[in-house]
């Protein structure tokens, strides 16, 4: 049976789809972008900003739903542009400092709004 997950601490959908989807024990979350969800806009700054903004918008969405960053097991990351690899590294280090998910990491030609960055997640719990 499939349940969706909303919170208005994560940004709200901009299309036909759900922040979050659990199945059993798993949870998919969409992709989330550096918008602020208390104002819509986009976060100002570099990578590190909004890095740090995506992942916020992933831990509400999980918190949403009764899970942690520790649940996190898969990772999907899209990097506007692969130079920017190693300060999005260093902030994402500090929310997965032990036992971080696997990952996989890839420079997309352009993502929605025009943001640095994109991170989708799968999360376990059991």
């Amino acid at each position: 049976m499939k349940e969706v997950i909303y919170t208005d601490k994560a940004p709200k959908p901009i299309g036909p789809y759900s922040q979050a989807v659990r199945v059993g024990n798993l949870l998919f979350v969409s992709g989330q972008i550096p918008v602020d969800p208390k104002t819509g806009e986009v976060v100002k700054g570099d990578i590190r900003d909004q890095t740090r903004q995506v992942l916020e918008n992933i831990k509400a969405v999980l918190e949403a739903a009764g899970y942690t960053l520790n649940d996190v097991v898969m990772a999907f990351v899209f990097l506007a542009d692969m130079n920017h690899f190693p300060l999005f590294n260093e902030v994402y280090a500090m929310y997965f400092p032990e036992r971080p998910p696997a990952r996989v990491t890839v420079q997309a030609a352009r993502l929605p709004r025009d943001v640095l960055i994109e991170i989708a997640v799968i999360a376990a719990r059991g």
